[in-house]
């Protein structure tokens, strides 16, 4: 399956993820750099509207969705790149 890299506050997601197969990893560091997509909680947003992409991978904005939902939306995004 795909390389998820998931917020560490998003514990619930990043084990749902696991349970339906994806590898999953900590978003820190370098560590989106070879992911398919990244889970981002929201609460961090860049105020300046500037941002440095580090990867061309998706980013689920995981604010206000259940684990469930995050998932069928990562499952989705990676359908339409295939």
């Amino acid at each position: 399956m795909a390389r998820i890299a998931v917020e560490e506050t998003l514990s619930d997601v990043k084990a749902l993820l696991e349970q339906s197969g994806h590898d999953v990893v900590t978003l820190e560091g370098d560590n989106a750099a070879g992911c398919d997509c990244s889970c981002v909680s929201g609460q961090n947003q860049n105020v300046m509207g500037m941002s440095e992409a580090t990867s061309d991978a998706s980013i689920v904005n995981c604010d206000g969705m259940t684990a469930q939902e995050v998932v069928e939306e990562v499952n989705e995004r990676l359908q339409k790149r295939s």
